[in-house]
């Protein structure tokens, strides 16, 4: 089987090819924005990189959140595209899941292990994890002070916000893993999800609504206006 996965939901964008247990290309690059313009040539790239054609992607694994709004709608929505286009599955992988799953067992060794995503705004995106990487509840909005609060005993702080939780618990170690996402780790999981029957489905994951206003809409019960 070959996967094509990737990841923009956080600040980077990234997309591996696995096939039959072995990473064929990948790609990774740090972005804050620019995402949409980003992802499908980087997925062409990867492809070429591996010398395959569409046609030989058998499952497609993406990122579902929590993240950026945007990125994960643009992940998403390039995911279903392909998958309609080319008749194949997609298995979503949580991106608090996928950050974590590339924390080595070394680091997570008798330690919880917390993830933070920086969500731009006052709040962090976090999910915490046994050291066998059992979930220990689903992913949740919390500010950085009641993150800490939430974990007693050894910690380890894993995600592109876990300096933000540093400086509150001093004790607590920083992985050495990436801030980000990997695709890698992302084609990884969604085979083992989906052979297993435990994807997640290709819908976001979101903790808030967007920071969008909708403009008002005129009440069509009211009489039109006349101009002179």
């Amino acid at each position: 089987m070959t996967i094509l996965a990737f990841d923009c939901s956080t600040q980077s964008c990234s997309v591996a090819l696995l096939r039959d247990g072995r990473i064929l290309a990948w790609r990774a690059e740090a972005m804050a924005r620019g995402q949409s313009e980003a992802l499908m040539p980087m997925i062409e790239a990867t492809l070429a990189d591996a010398g395959l054609a569409w046609k030989a992607v058998d499952l497609i694994g993406v990122t579902v959140g929590p993240g950026t709004f945007t990125g994960i709608r643009i992940g998403l929505a390039a995911a279903r595209g392909m998958a309609l286009a080319g008749h194949v599955p997609v298995a979503g992988v949580g991106t608090c899941e996928a950050i974590a799953h590339a924390v080595p067992f070394e680091e997570r060794r008798g330690r919880t292990l917390l993830v933070a995503v920086d969500s731009k705004r006052a709040d962090l995106f976090v999910q915490a994890f046994d050291p066998d990487l059992t979930p220990l509840g689903p992913p949740a909005g919390m500010t950085p002070e009641q993150a800490v609060r939430s974990i007693s005993g050894p910690l380890l702080l894993a995600g592109d916000a876990a300096g933000h939780l540093g400086a509150l618990r001093p004790d607590a170690a920083l992985s050495r893993g990436g801030s980000f996402p990997d695709a890698r780790v992302v084609a990884r999981l969604s085979e083992v999800r989906h052979a297993a029957g435990r994807a997640l489905p290709p819908e976001p994951v979101y903790l808030r609504p967007p920071d969008v206003t909708l403009p008002d809409r005129p009440d069509p019960a009211a009489p039109p206006s006349c101009s002179e």
